[in-house]
């Protein structure tokens, strides 16, 4: 199943939000993010997660894919797109508060950040477009 990540940058800052009451990574921080339902293309999909967990409008000519994540538990298989967005609107609120208890900007990437997400925003930072994460017997 494919997931979708919003990579907000502001002044050297990265915004992430705080899980909560999700049943998965509580309590670590992540970014604006979700599921591609069936039938629904990777850009529409995160301006749907935007607009539903932070009020933020997006629109698909500011989006640009800037990484891709293939990664494998014993349970699934992700592939996950990050998305660059240098341009929104709307004003930033938590809309999700029973999901997310902070929406902050850091300068630097707290530690208890989900390290899917840690290691793709070096990997982003680096220039690398693709990586893949536990694979086993490879």
């Amino acid at each position: 199943m494919p997931a979708v990540y919003l990579v907000l940058r502001n002044k050297g800052k990265t915004l992430l939000l705080k899980r909560q009451n999700t049943g998965y990574q509580d309590g670590k921080y992540s970014m604006i993010a979700g599921h591609v339902e069936e039938g629904e293309p990777l850009t529409k999909a995160l301006i749907r997660e935007a607009k539903e967990e932070a009020n933020l409008t997006l629109r698909r000519k500011d989006l640009k894919l800037v990484h891709v994540m293939h990664r494998k538990s014993a349970d699934y298989e992700r592939i996950d797109f990050y998305f660059l967005a240098e341009r929104w609107s709307g004003e930033l609120r938590n809309m999700e508060p029973n999901k997310c208890s902070e929406i902050a900007w850091f300068s630097k990437i707290p530690k208890n950040t989900i390290k899917n997400v840690r290691i793709a925003l070096g990997h982003i930072d680096k220039g690398e477009f693709y990586s893949e994460r536990d694979w086993l017997n490879i």
